[in-house]
């Protein structure tokens, strides 16, 4: 599928975008891969990270922000698949700086949708957040804006044009917005002592590696609207605090402002629209324009009030799973 292709990805210096270049040299031969992103010091950093593990003779470093247009344009040509994992993503950062996050997250989402649908490009797929859904943030309601962005682009780009599809998932565990890198500095140098902002507190448990594979799966199948979410395990953040460091003293600190106790990746009211497949579930768009056959075979739809939240969810890592996970962050 992507044999001798060019993937552009947008924010491709932050942790996916790594993830996805180790991966796609190991699974593909692609053309050439184009890391999209507005920090010359983090590619830099990268080429050389990265310069005895991929064929870098095939990897392009493009300087742009997706806020610039033109830039886009100029980048997106002869581009074959783009994946837009650029966005602002820290909640106090979007909350302080508002108008700031709507330019890169909204405006930026609509960019790369216009150069896309101009340039040709067969297929996209954004990044998406569990913060999109029900949001109470600033930042989930630009992903949520920008979700939709993507989803009605399909409407414009004709019965041959591009694909724009969406992948869902929430904090992955290890990135930079995991809590996990924060702990493992405490504990590495010596202290035990860990903030925990709720005991009640769950989250779901997806990898680098498996958030790539969605990524993948969506390039391969997608006809146009979906959103995609992994089938995914549970956990109690305090229970990864203890997998951590079985000694840890816990401080319970509240919830941050922006914050929820569980996460939610497919509403109640999106159940009539979601089909579970063996190891995701598809959200499809609800539109006029779109063909009933265009449901990918294989799923079945889900219970009328079904909802995927991380509290409820029927699988769950204990502590020693969670130690067994932790060896391959």
């Amino acid at each position: 599928m992507l044999n001798d292709k060019v993937i552009l990805i947008t924010g491709g210096t932050g942790s996916f975008g790594k993830k996805f270049l180790e991966m796609i040299f190991a699974n593909y031969n692609p053309k050439k891969v184009i890391i999209y992103s507005r920090d010359e010091y983090k590619q830099s950093v990268m080429r050389t990270e990265y310069e005895d593990k991929v064929d870098m003779s095939k990897v392009r470093f493009f300087i742009g922000d997706v806020r610039d247009r033109e830039r886009l344009y100029r980048a997106f040509e002869g581009v074959d698949y783009v994946i837009h994992a650029a966005a602002m993503k820290q909640v106090p950062t979007c909350e302080y700086n508002p108008m700031e996050a709507i330019k890169t997250n909204i405006h930026g989402a609509q960019n790369v949708i216009d150069a896309a649908l101009d340039k040709g490009v067969k297929k996209v797929v954004a990044l998406s957040t569990d913060k999109a859904v029900n949001p109470i943030n600033l930042y989930g309601g630009t992903k949520l804006v920008s979700d939709k962005l993507f989803i009605a682009a399909n409407a414009y780009s004709g019965a041959n044009g591009t694909v724009f599809s969406v992948v869902r998932y929430g904090n992955v565990a290890g990135s930079r917005g995991s809590v996990i890198p924060i702990w493992k500095k405490i504990i590495k140098n010596g202290g035990n002592e860990l903030g925990v902002t709720d005991m009640r507190m769950t989250r779901f448990w997806i990898t680098l590696e498996e958030g790539v594979e969605l990524v993948f799966k969506a390039l391969k199948e997608s006809r146009g609207g979906e959103t995609y979410i992994s089938k995914i395990p549970s956990f109690h953040i305090g229970d990864l605090a203890f997998a951590m460091c079985p000694e840890a003293t816990v401080k319970e600190i509240g919830i941050r402002e922006g914050e929820k106790l569980h996460e939610v990746m497919i509403t109640r009211d999106d159940s009539r629209l979601t089909y579970e497949y063996d190891k995701h579930y598809i959200i499809y768009p609800n539109f006029d324009w779109k063909n009933p056959t265009d449901i990918l075979p294989g799923g079945k739809p889900v219970e009328e009030g079904f909802e995927y939240n991380s509290g409820t969810n029927t699988q769950w890592l204990s502590v020693e799973e969670l130690q067994e996970a932790l060896k391959n962050i």
